[in-house]
């Protein structure tokens, strides 16, 4: 039995194809998401709904030329943001991304809408979570004309490929919302509608992985956010292990049978009985990328000539954990979900520490200690402990000096996902099952 997983992510969109008797992937592809859409204002990360799922489909499509016996499809993709769809099932809008600002803009002249929500209900939101963009849409007069439901990317790729009207979505992606209870698996109607949201927009949510129609004959699965896809994908449902994950974000996840939530830590539904506690950071693997490109225009100053410092800052790491590890790194460049006003800072500076191999290692340390300051909360709060940690993204496929700082700071060995196209190959083994 053959199954295809669409993953669509901020970037890129892949597609594997998953041979579920083999359990292994016998073919990926990814190509890229290219569809931002310039804007006037700095706070708003757009992307053109149209073009993506077109783009996606075409992944789709070229796969089933290839492996025309596949037998289930199953998607996945960039969580929290939202889009409007009409009465016929169409996109009246972008794509209003995660990473949107909109929810960071005061709404009192004082504090963010994001704070204000998060003071009045006692609600771990942020901006960027659907909800908290849509009730800044409500209280803007933003909302499209002719908005009936709104949906995920995900969700509207079902749509769009099974010919659906109204959005059908899992739990996955309707907690990533915001404003959803993990207990009950219910949108909070009472403090919405509190907020002047019109709750006949939200859409239909479903626990199983339910199929949503067929493409060219074929069942499409309802898309499942790719948090859980990538769980899947990386661990399974295997208790004691703890996904790191560092791409564009970074993400720690652990599996619970219960909905634990604290300041920063969300439990995201993962099936009908079983959650996700999970920790994320705004910058993660970002944080290697743009520490990259200072010293990357400091070469071109220096030479003239532009070349690539990923390798060398790589190697400058390896060499750092062998020497002198006291320079202090905090990589909130972009700040947190829970203070967008805090930033990066380098502390505990001296004559011995302050070497180009220190300061790439301490990069790596910031990055992996922000996880890590979120995983003690959770140990601390539910007892999990770390037993494996399963490792994706490519900031840790690619410098071997973070996977080892990773290994010995949460005390627990190492080892990378299995499929390269994480959240792709959850998406497929979900449409499998």
């Amino acid at each position: 039995m053959k199954s295809i997983g669409i993953d669509i992510g901020t970037t890129t969109i892949s597609g594997v194809v998953y041979d579920s008797v083999e359990d292994r992937n016998v073919h990926s592809v990814t190509v890229d998401n290219g569809s931002f859409i310039r804007s006037e204002n700095d706070w708003e990360r757009i992307q053109d709904a149209g073009g993506i799922v077109d783009k996606a489909a075409g992944v789709l499509d070229d796969l089933l030329e290839k492996y025309p016996e596949v037998n289930a499809i199953g998607l996945t993709g960039q969580m929290h943001g939202i889009l409007y769809t009409d009465a016929d099932g169409k996109a009246v809008s972008p794509l209003f991304t995660w990473q949107d600002g909109r929810g960071n803009l005061s709404v009192d002249g004082d504090k963010s809408l994001s704070d204000s929500l998060r003071g009045k209900y006692g609600k771990n939101v942020s901006s960027g979570y659907g909800l908290v963009t849509h009730i800044w849409n409500v209280k803007n007069a933003r909302v499209p004309k002719g908005a009936a439901s709104m949906a995920t990317i995900g969700d509207y790729l079902g749509m769009y490929l099974t010919g659906r009207r109204r959005p059908l979505i899992h739990i996955s992606n309707a907690a990533s919302l915001g404003f959803f209870d993990a207990g009950s698996k219910c949108f909070d109607a009472k403090i919405l509608e509190a907020e002047g949201v019109d709750t006949a927009l939200l859409p239909e949510v479903t626990k199983e992985f339910s199929p949503l129609g067929e493409y060219r004959g074929i069942p499409v699965s309802a898309a499942i956010g790719d948090n859980q896809a990538s769980f899947l994908g990386s661990a399974g449902l295997n208790e004691g292990y703890v996904l790191l994950n560092m791409g564009t974000g970074g993400q720690i996840s652990v599996l619970s049978d219960k909905p634990f939530e604290s300041e920063g830590i969300e439990a995201r539904p993962l099936t009908a009985d079983k959650y996700l506690l999970v920790g994320a950071s705004l910058c993660g693997g970002r944080a290697f990328a743009i520490v990259e490109r200072f010293f990357r225009e400091y070469v071109k100053a220096a030479t003239g000539q532009e070349e690539p410092q990923f390798k060398t800052l790589s190697a400058l790491a390896e060499k750092g954990a062998q020497g002198d590890r006291s320079l202090r790194f905090s990589t909130l460049f972009m700040g947190s979900r829970t203070d967008p006003s805090a930033r990066g800072s380098i502390g505990n500076i001296s004559e011995d520490n302050f070497t180009p191999e220190a300061f790439a290692y301490g990069v790596f340390e910031g990055m992996a200690r922000e996880l890590y300051d979120m995983y003690s909360v959770i140990k601390r709060g539910t007892g999990v402990s770390a037993g494996r940690l399963i490792a994706s993204g490519n900031a840790l496929r690619m410098n071997p000096a973070l996977q080892d700082i990773f290994s010995e700071m949460f005390n627990a060995p190492l080892q990378l996902s299995k499929y390269k196209e994480e959240a792709a190959a959850g998406a497929a083994i979900t449409a499998a099952s």
